[in-house]
């Protein structure tokens, strides 16, 4: 058996999240049925993270298990052959030790947010920005997001349908900043609960339309009726996945 590491770049617009279900086309049922096609065999593929629907990736990490080796190159261009009419595409492939895990070795997760702070709505990057046209107060935005960042309880700031043991976790970084029209929120943690990313965004946003928020009283209510609206899916992007050296050996 083989391990494969695998970069991933994905638009999720169309598509349900990363888990495969019956519902509708995922990523991991994409990746899978293109392995199936190039090599007959179905693993399964773990990724650094199990995005939602409408979520994108720049550089998802996974990696999957093979009977038959082969060699990574024949991976990856086997795959993109099979993946050339889907909104998923193989930007690397290595073999890995069995001791690799794209999810339980990530030691850090990072995400990207979008906001398209302009009068005129968007053609162009439809579904890959939020639409924002009032304009926002980056200050007070940035001084609210450095309340987040450490180690706190964000129930206020989960999902109700939120499976993770502990709403406690620690928030590494939260930089926001504004290039033209735009403003681009980056968040690093080793994890994160479900939408905590799109609930802190929505938050911030609000804070940014003039909207008084105290982010202490927010952690203190352990309510998510507490803090602002989810973010839409569409600005949120997967940056990367971080793992300490040697994991990849």
């Amino acid at each position: 058996m083989t391990r494969y590491k695998i970069t991933v770049e994905y638009d999720g617009t169309n598509l349900i999240g990363w888990q495969e279900n019956r519902q509708g086309p995922s990523v991991q049922s994409i990746l899978r049925d293109a392995i199936e096609k190039f090599c007959g065999e179905r693993p399964d593929v773990i990724a650094a993270g199990r995005t939602d629907a409408g979520v994108h990736a720049i550089a998802m990490v996974a990696h999957f298990d093979l009977d038959k080796d082969q060699s990574s190159q024949t991976v990856k261009r086997a795959m993109n052959f099979y993946l050339v009419n889907s909104p998923v595409s193989i930007l690397s492939c290595e073999k890995v030790s069995n001791d690799f895990n794209a999810r339980f070795s990530c030691v850090r997760r990072n995400y990207r947010y979008i906001v398209l702070n302009r009068g005129a709505h968007p053609v162009l990057e439809k579904n890959r920005v939020w639409w924002v046209p009032r304009k926002l107060n980056v200050p007070a935005m940035r001084c609210a997001a450095d309340k987040l960042v450490g180690h706190h309880d964000f129930t206020s700031f989960r999902a109700a349908e939120c499976q993770a043991k502990s709403p406690i976790k620690t928030l590494d970084s939260c930089v926001i900043k504004r290039s033209g029209d735009y403003i681009i929120f980056e968040f690093s943690a080793r994890s994160f609960l479900h939408h905590q990313v799109r609930n802190m965004v929505g938050t911030l946003v609000e804070i940014g339309l003039g909207k008084v928020y105290d982010i202490d009283e927010i952690f203190s209510a352990k309510n998510r009726s507490a803090a602002g609206p989810t973010a839409p899916a569409s600005g949120l992007f997967f940056v990367s996945a971080d793992y300490a050296m040697g994991d990849c050996d």
